[in-house]
Parts: C-alpha cells; sequence; structure tokens
C-alpha cells in the first residue's frame, strides 16, 4: 500500500510539469488562468460554494432546529438552502408508516401543519437566519417537489385538455337537443358541426359479429360472445379473431385498453380467398395510465389500414408484457371509416409512458394520403351560438345527417407532489403567464410578504424542480394566439380529436404538429418565462431544473434558456443524469448562463450506508458533463437533537449534521 502511494506520488509530481507546460501552449489557459482554477477548487468563494436542497418532512419542523440546521450548513460551507415543504405518504407505491425513516428513541414533538400560524412563523425564522449566518434562501414554488399548484389552482385556471361529447342530427327541420356535457368539471369552447361520414355508419362490432380468444379469455366471467366487455389477455401470445356475417373494407382499427397495464406487439390479419394474410403490424402501448403521461388515460390505440376487404380477421399479439390485472382491452372497433393514426398521441393526450422518451417517441409514419373525399370532413360549422348555458341546441338544421360536437376544456388532473393534504392541488395552467404570475402570488409572495424588509435580501431564489407533470392542449385564449402565431384557424380542424381527418391526412396532422409547438413555445415562454418575470420583479432569481421526466412536452434547450438559473440531475446509481446534465449544460451555454447546477448524489434506498468514496466517482463524472455547481441532496431538516442519527425517507444522501461524518465533509 506505501509503495503503491508513493508511486502514485511520484506519477503525480512527473506529470504536473507537463500539464501546466502543455496548459501554456498558446490558445490553451496560461499559468494564471491555472492558478485560479487551482485556487478556486481550494478556497471558497460565494461565487462556488456548494448548495443544498433543504426538506421540511410532514411538517415535523422547529425552530431550534432551523438554527441548528443553518449554522451546520454554515461551518460545512454550504452558500444557500432551497427548501421544500414535502410530504412522503403522498408519494404513490410508498407505504405512508414507512414513508419516513425515524432514527434514534427520543420522544417525538408535535407536528407543526402547512400554513399554520407556527409554520409560517418558522417559514420567517429561516430566512431571518438565513440573513444573519450569510445563508442564501431559496423556496419551492409550492408544496411538494413538483411542478407549479396548490389548492388556490380553481379548474378554470388548471393545466386543461379538449373533451368533446358527441350528438347525431337529421335535418332539415327544427330541432331542440340537450348536447351532453362530456365532462363534470367543464368549461364550453365551440360547438361544432359536419355532414357524418358516410362510411362511420359501418362497423364491426354488432350483434352478429363473433370474437373467439386463443388461448381462451382469462377473466370468463366478463366475457359475453356478442358484446364483449373485457377481453382479459394473459401472458405469451394471444390471437383474437373477429368474424362477420357480412365483409367490411377495413379502413382503420381502435383498441380500447382496460384498466390494467400492457405492452404488446400486434399484427392485424384479413382472411381472404381461405388465408390469413398481415394487414399491418404496429406496436401497442398502454403500459402507464397515470395522468402526468397524459390526461386521455385510457384513450384508445387508433390505427390507419389501407381498405382490405373481408367478414373475418385475426388480432395477433405478441412479446406481450403485464404485470397487472385487468390488462386487456375493453373494445375493439374495426371500421370503413377512416381515422388519423395515432391521434391520440399527437393531440397530447397520451404522451410517453417512461420517465425518459428515445430521439423517435414523437415521429410517426407519415400516413398514406385518402383519396375518398366522402371519408374526410371538409365543410365545417361554428354553431356555438345556437346552444345555450345549460348545454341546449335549438335552431332549424340543413337537409342530410350532421354530427354534432360540443367541445370544451376539463382540468387534466395533474396536482402538485408530494405535498400534503393542505397544501396539495390542480397544477397551474402552464400556458399562461398571467396564471404563472397568480400562482406566485399565492404562495411565494406571501411568504415574501412576511418577511422583514431587512432580511429580504437572504431570500433569493425561487425553485422549479424536474418537469413530471404531463401534458395540455388548450387554454382560454389558445385559439387567438394560434392564429397570429400561425395564419390560420385552428377551429376549423378541432375534429381531430375525435379521430376524424379534417380536409386530408397530410393537413390534419399538420395542425396537430402546430398544436404540439405552440404548447412547448408557451410552457417555455409562457410558464417558465412568466414564472422569471414576476420573480425577477420581487428581486428574485428562478432556478429551474433544465428537463422533464414522464411525459414532458416541451423541449429541454428552450424550455431552461428562459429561466435565470439552471441545473441538472444525477443519481449516485444508476444512469438518472446521463441526459439530464448535458442538457442543462447544454441550455447554460446557448444561454450564456456562467453556472450550471446539478441536483447532486440524489439516490434511492440504501439509507445510512453511502459515504464519500462511493460518491466520489459519480461526482467526478458529472463535472466531465459540464456541471460546475454541486445542490446536494439533501439535507433533511432535523427538527431536534433526540433522534441520532435523525430524520431521513428512502429518497437522498443524507447530508445532515447528524450524519457520522458530515463534520469531515
Amino acid at each position: 500500500m506505501v509503495l503503491s502511494k508513493l508511486l502514485s506520488r511520484l506519477i503525480y509530481l512527473f506529470l504536473l510539469p507537463m500539464m501546466i507546460a502543455f496548459s501554456c501552449i498558446p490558445g490553451k489557459i496560461g499559468m494564471e488562468e491555472y492558478a485560479a482554477i487551482q485556487e478556486g477548487f481550494t478556497n471558497l468563494h460565494d461565487t462556488n460554494r456548494l448548495w443544498c436542497y433543504y426538506y421540511w418532512i410532514d411538517g415535523d419542523i422547529s425552530h431550534e432546529g432551523v438554527t441548528s440546521d443553518l449554522e451546520a450548513m454554515k461551518e460545512f460551507g454550504i452558500g444557500a438552502c432551497l427548501i421544500g415543504n414535502i410530504y412522503p405518504g403522498a408519494l404513490e407505491g410508498v407505504v405512508p408508516e414507512h414513508a419516513v425513516g425515524i432514527a434514534g428513541s427520543g420522544p417525538t414533538q408535535e407536528k407543526v401543519p402547512l400554513f399554520s400560524e407556527e409554520w409560517w412563523d418558522i417559514t420567517v425564522h429561516v430566512v431571518n437566519e438565513g440573513k444573519r449566518l450569510g445563508i442564501d434562501v431559496g423556496f419551492f414554488n409550492c408544496p411538494g417537489w413538483s411542478q407549479s399548484g396548490g389548492p388556490w389552482i380553481t379548474p378554470d385556471k388548471a393545466m386543461r385538455h379538449l373533451v368533446y361529447s358527441e350528438t347525431r342530427v337529421k335535418g332539415p327541420g327544427y330541432v331542440r337537443l340537450q348536447l351532453p356535457k362530456p365532462a363534470e368539471e367543464f368549461q364550453d369552447t365551440y360547438v361544432l358541426a359536419f355532414r357524418t361520414e358516410e362510411a362511420g355508419r359501418k362497423e364491426a362490432i354488432r350483434k352478429d359479429v363473433e370474437f373467439i380468444l386463443s388461448p381462451a379469455v382469462f377473466e370468463g366471467e366478463h366475457w359475453a360472445q356478442y358484446r364483449p366487455d373485457v377481453f382479459g389477455i394473459q401472458d405469451g401470445e394471444v390471437s383474437i379473431e373477429i368474424s362477420s356475417s357480412e365483409p367490411i373494407r377495413a379502413r382503420s382499427i381502435a383498441i380500447h385498453p382496460d384498466k390494467g397495464e400492457m405492452k404488446c406487439s400486434m399484427e392485424l390479419q384479413a382472411r381472404v380467398n381461405d388465408e390469413y394474410i398481415a394487414v399491418k403490424s404496429f406496436e401497442y402501448d398502454r403500459s402507464n395510465p397515470n395522468v402526468n403521461v397524459g390526461p386521455v388515460t385510457h384513450g384508445p390505440v387508433a390505427i390507419s389500414l389501407p381498405g382490405t376487404e373481408s367478414s373475418s380477421f385475426r388480432l395477433v399479439c405478441s412479446d406481450l408484457v403485464s404485470n397487472t390485472p385487468h390488462a386487456g382491452f375493453t373494445r375493439i372497433v374495426i371500421s370503413e371509416n377512416a381515422v388519423l393514426e395515432r391521434y391520440v398521441e399527437k393531440s397530447l393526450g397520451k404522451m410517453h409512458q417512461t420517465p425518459l422518451p428515445e430521439y423517435d417517441s414523437y415521429m410517426w409514419e407519415t400516413q398514406d394520403a385518402i383519396p375518398d373525399r366522402d371519408l374526410l370532413i371538409g365543410e365545417l360549422y361554428d354553431i356555438s351560438e345556437y346552444m345555450d348555458k345549460n348545454g341546449i341546441m335549438e335552431g332549424d338544421a340543413l337537409e342530410g345527417e350532421w354530427t354534432v360536437l360540443r367541445l370544451g376544456m376539463t382540468p387534466t388532473g395533474t396536482r402538485n407532489n408530494p405535498a400534503s393534504p393542505q397544501g396539495e392541488g390542480l397544477e397551474v395552467d402552464k400556458a399562461s403567464a398571467e396564471l404563472a404570475r397568480f400562482h406566485f402570488e399565492q404562495f411565494i409572495k406571501k411568504i415574501l410578504d412576511r418577511v422583514p424588509e431587512e432580511n429580504r435580501s437572504a431570500f433569493k431564489y425561487v425553485i422549479a424542480d424536474s418537469y413530471e407533470m404531463g401534458s395540455q392542449n388548450w387554454t382560454d385564449d389558445f385559439a387567438a394566439r394560434f392564429r397570429s402565431r400561425y395564419g390560420y384557424d385552428p377551429v376549423r380542424f378541432l375534429p381531430v380529436i375525435s379521430g376524424r381527418i379534417v380536409r386530408s391526412a397530410e393537413e390534419s396532422d399538420r395542425f396537430l404538429w402546430d398544436m404540439r409547438r405552440a404548447m412547448a413555445d408557451d410552457i417555455a415562454h409562457e410558464y417558465v418565462g412568466g414564472l422569471r418575470k414576476v420573480s425577477n420583479e420581487h428581486n428574485l432569481r428562478l432556478w429551474l431544473e433544465n428537463y422533464g421526466h414522464w411525459g414532458f412536452p416541451s423541449e429541454f434547450l428552450m424550455y431552461g434558456g428562459q429561466s435565470d438559473m439552471v441545473a441538472g440531475e444525477y443519481w449516485n446509481e444508476g444512469t438518472l443524469g446521463d441526459i439530464e446534465c448535458k442538457s442543462a449544460s447544454s441550455a447554460a451555454h446557448i444561454y450564456g448562463k456562467p453556472r450550471t447546477s446539478a441536483e447532486a448524489f440524489t439516490s434511492g434506498m440504501l439509507t445510512y450506508l453511502r459515504h464519500p468514496s462511493l460518491m466520489k466517482k459519480r461526482g467526478d463524472w458529472c463535472m466531465t458533463e459540464g456541471i460546475n455547481h454541486f445542490v446536494m441532496h439533501l439535507y433533511m431538516h432535523q427538527p431536534d437533537d433526540k433522534r441520532i442519527p435523525g430524520i431521513n425517507t428512502w429518497f437522498g444522501t443524507e447530508f445532515n449534521r447528524h450524519n457520522t461524518w458530515f463534520g469531515q465533509g
């Protein structure tokens, strides 16, 4: 061991002059710059101090604990703490009684409920103590760590998406109809009418259609030969035969998922001349029904077909993956009508269903042109004026069969998390700077107003953590802004959210591209830009993790570019960080931001087992990705000295004063 250390030292002494000489070559850094870099690693300044996440867990907080924590941070050399009010019991899949690990046998204190007077006092106290000790303070912009919501966000201020109800009308003549309300929480936007597509009247789900599964149905009690309610699916390959007494020209298939999670490869076959031929192969993925990967949680997989005529079809499901009960389908519709392929996904109803999308996750094959104009929507009429506030439509209908869509917005259902019941609510609309300002005023502004003026300079940062809130596709003034951006009216294309094709498949796809593009821009400029603007007005800076998981509907670089400061994230074990850190440093370079932070050494489980030598390799790697500032994840608030080694959860490395090696950090 001694010989090894001596050899390492000799190699270092031999290589150092070469490194210095190389650094002085024209075009490289000079001796003075080299010395400045070296000095920056050994001496702490305000510009290069470590920061930490500082989580207050489940209201287990105290004035005394805050003072002790910040004094320990000062001694450690921490320059700023970013405070999140976290309620681990709100996390799905976490057993509440194990959400917080408390070590030691000392008595526990009474919890301090969020928004109680004592909570406000401790919140002001931490800023006051930060001012006294020279530690800057930031607050997550809402309870929980993602993203921007709370009980003050009512449905009309929330993230929303378009839903519709459908009614058939036959003219000519006077009609008076109650148009169904598409959702319980609902804001009307438009009532649209178009001629009913002739082919839409003929579908392969009728009373004379027979479904036969092989192997046999898993949940036999749900099976009815002529009216299948659930196609239960087992592991392995499953074949579903669909036959009818008369042939149908199959132009589309829509497969509606059951409650279970499932993905597989599919091939639709048609019986032609007494043998089955392949019609189309495609991937079926409904493996994540959570709302943060899209508000249409159980939307169908819709696939266009080349117009194959047959009275017998077979759907073969292979490479099936499912770990939940009720995996399968509630309905399979083969139709002579055309469909806009993957319309649920293209309208942001369903996003990529794992945390990290691939480069081609939102790239779909070009749909073939549809020559038959009777299968398309040409004329479209906005008849909103004929419906009253109660949903009653009356007026004179033109001759023919008409389809009426009552369209409007409903909340996507995403909520800030993991937050206590007092602090949880809907997520704010991500396409409105005005509503971003409203949200700021309900939480951050109220903290700021309570802090004594002489201590407000210690409150410096507003925090927006990683984006995990999924998509929306509409907002209050979306149509007007859309027309201004793209020069055409989006309303005339809105039937596409029902899977119909307006004018042509190409034009319908181009409209949905523009819709997605507009939402991506709004999430960056309206939401992040709106939060930054209102923060700056109050001498605060927005610090943003420059990426999103679980159905991120914007673009990392543009999204981070609208913030004052950007950060990535990496976990001590595993691959999380391989994309996030490079994304943050790239945005910092593009937008001229000198500091690129990282949520550093995040982890899961293995509580109290990590130590610095287990973390060094990953920390060194992070710097090669362009990170030059660590925000340690995390310092858990320790409300007293009776519980040793302290309070911790299943996530995060223990950077706190009760950790045995904290003083050596």
